[in-house]
């Protein structure tokens, strides 16, 4: 056989990140919600807060569409978090999908009701209306007919209809902003017929709104966002705001690769967008796993929402072309750090930052975080740091990251800003790898082909199968791994369960003793969620076995990490941020990223992660030259003492809760606060965490006990609340007064009929009465009554016994099955 010369190796693919190109402030248009938001409480504080974002949609005030959502409902806690604005879906006060049509004077006297409602409020200002959703596909249909004169006809009609509604609302709110014409997609034609005509009328839209639902949209968007700008400039209107207030698919939602190709493409062109709402109402669009437990696109958003600064070019290696790799880049120069997003891609990629700052000095720390897909409701722990280290930046301003290895349902961040004296940390993630489940050994069991360009609106799934139908008494899954060394490896079972209580299968590792794993219910067999459980194997391969236990379970894939003592290390300059602190990088820190400076009234808040409610050991890096205060959940955790300029550090034992929570450092007073880190270590403790079972309690009315086999005890407390009388009582103690964190261990699954493709579920609220104080708590929906979550409430409790009390007057509270009671500090 003659030899012959091996292919030239291909070029690795470059993302190129001018910061010496700007285009204008990071704007944050794109982390905006459909229904994201479902009740004033759901999702929680800690997942929506960081996110700031600056519009949602919701349901019409009153409106039957779907039984929460309401845009006066929400707007507390989109207040509180410093939201911006919410825009109103006016034909969601209709119960139907699409939606019934009773006639223009019966939409008009809703419309009247519903705007006459907000026009009293003193915020009036912040809400958009939307007079009309996807009219091509609800009363006007003929918009999209290939016939001139049905289409014409069409026309004529939501033209008209546009102009009464548009002056209806006018008439009510003088300087009332409308957006519209707010179709399935950009219709060339209806478009250019539209905007003339709404001139000539007086009836433009002070927003224009349409859909964008398909991948190919991620290669379409700019020549369709340039075609109406040209629309503007022909038809002689001024240009303006674009919002696109429906966006992306199953197949993307969740999926942080995906996710950041539709950031960057509505970030990079300014425009607002909000993503669709396919599945449920209250849990951000697929990206809250429970009240405040995130997913790993939260994070993505989370990162998003921490651009500042300016954005600057980022050249791609195929512009506009779906599913490729994409980015964002933002310049802070204030700051001293740019902040590159990325993903959409496999394999290998050099992310090339050209024109660094001179103000960033010769030598740069450069740190790289990765978060991974976790599924719909997969819990993700704070983004893992994949590398550290400090370069040279060349003479002509640049430096080039290399990324090896990326998956393409990860996204990334690329942090730089000036090397400091000191070497950060290495970073040194663990050992890991992934199994799909439709290539390992499949008894009794089905592969199904799930979400994927061609079918958009399948759910994400890992390499777009997974393995079903492990309904019979035979079935299994056995996977075929390879670890490089004995010990201990978590193993992550990526799966869905519509059975409607929680499931069970047999893991067996190489044929040895059975263990069970449970598997909460999920929304649908395939709406992703994840266990994890540890395994002790040794050096080699094995056969890891899940076998078919109490009903069926739908398996996606798994995942195997070496277990490590939990660490965490979350740089001050990288916190969320109020006031006018100051960016200090004269030494690098731990994490290479330098220190904050905060001064009186200045603030940083923390977003820390942890698998499991318990004590954790939290610790600060500072130096001050006055006292400083940590904070959890508004009351104070721990003081930092004056440290005279000096570096120091303390040590805190916190309880904190499954997901996400907020740790805020302040400076209360004179003096200053350097910090660098916060660090979180250790596996979670509960020694000092008091339990009390609900059928302890006192009972009062309809409130009764009930039995369940997947309560703590074997029994739970139901029919609380629907009148005032029904209540259940704990008599709590506690060792001395102050702040408590209480975990009700709660089950709902009340639902509300169903749309065409949404699932109603219905929050609970409970009024919680803790002495002579009472808070009314949303329980957001688990999808089973025998699917028990804890959600946890603050409370501050006297020292002694402590009276709490469960109520509902006016509806059912959840069904509760226990209660852990905290001290805040352990």
């Amino acid at each position: 056989m003659a030899l012959t010369a091996p292919a030239a190796e291909a070029a690795t693919p470059r993302l190129t990140v001018d910061l010496g190109q700007t285009s204008g402030p990071v704007m944050h248009g794109a982390n905006g919600t459909l229904y994201g938001l479902s009740d004033d409480g759901v999702p929680g504080a800690n997942l929506l807060d960081p996110l700031h974002m600056t519009t949602i949609v919701q349901k019409a005030p009153d409106g039957l569409q779907h039984p929460n959502g309401d845009a006066l409902t929400v707007k507390p806690a989109y207040d509180r978090s410093g939201g911006g604005d919410v825009y109103i879906y006016m034909q969601d006060y209709y119960a139907q999908w699409p939606y019934e049509n009773l006639g223009l004077d019966d939409y008009l006297a809703k419309v009247d009701t519903m705007v006459r409602k907000v026009a009293a409020r003193p915020d009036a200002d912040d809400f958009v209306w939307v007079p009309f959703n996807e009219p091509d596909g609800n009363w006007y249909g003929g918009l999209g007919s290939s016939d001139t004169a049905t289409y014409t006809k069409a026309r004529d009609r939501f033209e008209s209809d546009w102009a009464t509604v548009y002056r209806k609302i006018r008439s009510i709110i003088p300087g009332a902003r409308i957006a519209g014409p707010n179709e399935t997609h950009y219709d060339t034609r209806l478009m250019n017929d539209f905007y003339p005509w709404a001139k000539a009328n007086e009836v433009l839209p002070d927003i224009t709104t349409w859909h964008e639902l398909d991948p190919g949209s991620l290669s379409s968007f700019e020549n369709t966002l340039a075609a109406y700008r040209t629309l503007e400039k022909n038809t002689g209107i001024p240009e303006l705001p674009v919002s696109i207030n429906e966006f992306a698919n199953r197949r993307d939602q969740s999926v942080p690769g995906q996710m950041v190709q539709w950031l960057s493409l509505f970030e990079r062109n300014k425009v607002y967008a909000d993503q669709a709402y396919w599945n449920i109402a209250g849990n951000l669009n697929d990206n809250a796993v429970q009240t405040n437990i995130p997913n790993g696109t939260w994070w993505l958003l989370r990162w998003y929402a921490g651009l500042t600064g300016q954005t600057v070019r980022v050249t791609p290696p195929q512009a506009n072309t779906t599913d490729t790799l994409q980015g964002i880049g933002s310049l802070d120069t204030g700051r001293k750090q740019a902040q590159v997003l990325l993903g959409g891609t496999s394999g290998n990629v050099d992310t090339v930052l050209q024109h660094i700052p001179s103000s960033f000095g010769r030598r740069v720390n450069v740190t790289v975080e990765r978060v991974g897909w976790s599924g719909y409701e997969g819990a993700a722990a704070a983004p893992g740091v994949v590398a550290r280290t400090s370069a040279t930046v060349s003479p002509g301003g640049a430096v080039t990251v290399p990324l090896t290895g990326l998956d393409p349902m990860a996204a990334y961040r690329v942090t730089v800003n000036p090397a400091g004296k000191g070497t950060p940390a290495a970073a040194s993630l663990p050992w890991s790898a992934s199994y799909e489940a439709e290539n390992a050994a499949i008894t009794a069991g089905t592969v199904y082909s799930q979400g994927s360009r061609s079918n958009p609106y399948g759910f994400a799934t890992s390499g777009t199968k997974d393995v079903g139908s492990l309904n019979q008494p035979t079935s299994k899954v056995a996977f075929t791994v390879d670890v490089p060394k004995t010990g201990t490896y978590d193993l992550d079972v990526f799966y869905g369960n519509q059975s409607g209580t929680p499931s069970t299968q047999t893991l067996t590792v190489d044929g040895g003793s059975p263990v069970t794993l449970t598997y909460g219910s999920t929304l649908n067999w395939t709406y992703r969620s994840t266990v994890r459980t540890p395994v002790t194997l040794t050096a080699g391969t094995h056969t890891l076995t899940l076998a078919k236990g109490t009903s069926e379970v739908t398996l996606d894939k798994i995942d195997l990490t070496a277990s490590v003592t939990p660490q965490a290390v979350y740089p001050a300059t990288y916190a969320d941020i109020s006031g006018t602190p100051s960016y200090d990088y004269r030494d690098s820190g731990s994490s290479g990223g330098g220190a904050l400076v905060l001064g009186k009234g200045d603030k940083a808040v923390f977003d820390v992660d942890v698998p499991a409610d318990g004590y954790y050991s939290v610790r600060a890096d500072y130096t001050s030259t006055g006292s400083a205060t940590l904070s959890l959940d508004g009351a104070t955790a721990g003081t930092l003492p004056p440290a005279q300029g000096q570096a120091s550090g303390t040590t805190l034992r916190l309880y904190l809760t499954a997901g996400n929570n907020r740790v805020t450092a302040a400076v209360p007073g004179t003096g200053k606060l350097g910090i660098s880190d916060l660090k979180v270590t250790g596996a979670p403790s509960i020694d000092g965490v008091t339990a009390y079972e609900a059928e302890d309690g006192t009972l009062a009315g309809a409130a009764a006990v009930a039995s369940n086999a997947w309560t703590s005890g074997g029994k739970y407390v139901g029919n609380i609340g629907n009148g005032p009388g029904n209540t259940l009582t704990l008599q709590v103690k506690a060792a001395k007064a102050g702040r408590y964190v209480m975990s009700v261990r709660y089950a709902n699954n009340q639902l509300a009929g169903s749309g065409n493709y949404n699932t109603n579920v219905v929050s609970r609220a409970a009024d919680i009465t803790v002495g002579n104080s009472t808070q009314r708590v949303m329980f957001r929906n688990s999808y089973s009554w025998s699917n028990f979550w804890y959600l946890p409430v603050p409370v501050t409790l006297e020292a002694g016994t402590n009276t709490v009390t469960f109520a509902n007057a006016s509806a059912y509270a959840p069904d509760i099955d226990r209660v852990t009671v905290a001290p805040l500090n352990g």
